[in-house]
């Protein structure tokens, strides 16, 4: 008998000034003055996932768990799973080796203090482990984390391996992979996978996207917190979950409470 398809829902949590397209427009030292929408908008989709009964994993930049603790509780104890955005938003390819080892591993550290959580996974800031940074890997299996969900198997200018494997996979780093999905028509890779993608398509492309949780490979989708969809797709009978269960989730389940 066929395992049931589970679609990953997943969010970037980080502010509307901190995205890579504002970099050179908006200095990072203007940061701290400027308006932080994260909280309002990540309290507002913890609503709509607890009205639909859906699990989600958070990847949290550490810039912003250390200004907003008490977000990262308030994720944890909704029963999602949180994992690490990194911690200043620099893609991998602006930081220096032992800059990126820090990173991960003061974020983790933070993480794992305000949620209760062991945190294991990692998304970097603008899908940035491509071929040139795949070093990134062994740092975060040096600092603790078990996976990884930052490559996207697509041709972009910025960012993606497009010959990477569409499915979750075991690296040779140790590390598990939770490529970021696509639509492969032939030879041809769309990426499929968040919010901008969603905005952008046409709705019968959402279609397709729709089609393709239904195989055998299901969804990868990750959306950014500073920008909550307005509504999202779903499909009866297969509700979305994060890429891990937090640990007192399991215990929980196992102990009938």
């Amino acid at each position: 008998m066929a395992r049931p398809v589970r679609n990953i829902f997943t969010i970037d949590v980080e502010d509307w000034f901190q995205v890579e397209n504002y970099a050179s427009v908006i200095e990072r030292d203007r940061w701290p003055e400027l308006e932080l929408r994260v909280e309002a908008n990540v309290d507002r989709l913890l609503a709509l996932l607890a009205a639909k009964d859906v699990r989600a994993t958070f990847f949290i930049l550490g810039w912003v768990a250390e200004r907003v603790p008490e977000l990262v509780r308030r994720v944890a104890r909704a029963g999602h799973e949180v994992a690490s955005h990194g911690w200043s938003h620099r893609p991998i390819w602006n930081l220096t080796r032992e800059q990126f080892a820090q990173e991960v591993r003061r974020s983790r550290e933070l993480l794992c203090k305000l949620s209760g959580q062991d945190v294991t996974g990692y998304r970097a800031p603008t899908f940035s482990i491509t071929r040139e940074t795949l070093w990134a890997l062994e740092s975060l299996a040096a600092a603790g984390y078990r996976y990884d969900s930052s490559i996207f198997p697509v041709h972009h200018d910025r960012y993606g391996i497009p010959d990477a494997p569409l499915a979750i996979h075991r690296r040779d780093e140790g590390l598990w992979e939770v490529p970021l999905s696509v639509f492969q028509a032939g030879s041809l890779r769309l990426p499929v996978a968040g919010g901008g993608y969603l905005r952008l398509y046409p709705r019968a492309l959402t279609w397709e996207f729709e089609a393709m949780s239904a195989s055998s490979r299901g969804s990868c989708r990750p959306f950014r917190s500073p920008r909550p969809a307005r509504s999202s797709p779903s499909s009866p009978g297969r509700r979305p979950h994060g890429i891990g269960r937090p640990p007192h989730m399991t215990e929980a389940r196992r102990s009938g409470r």
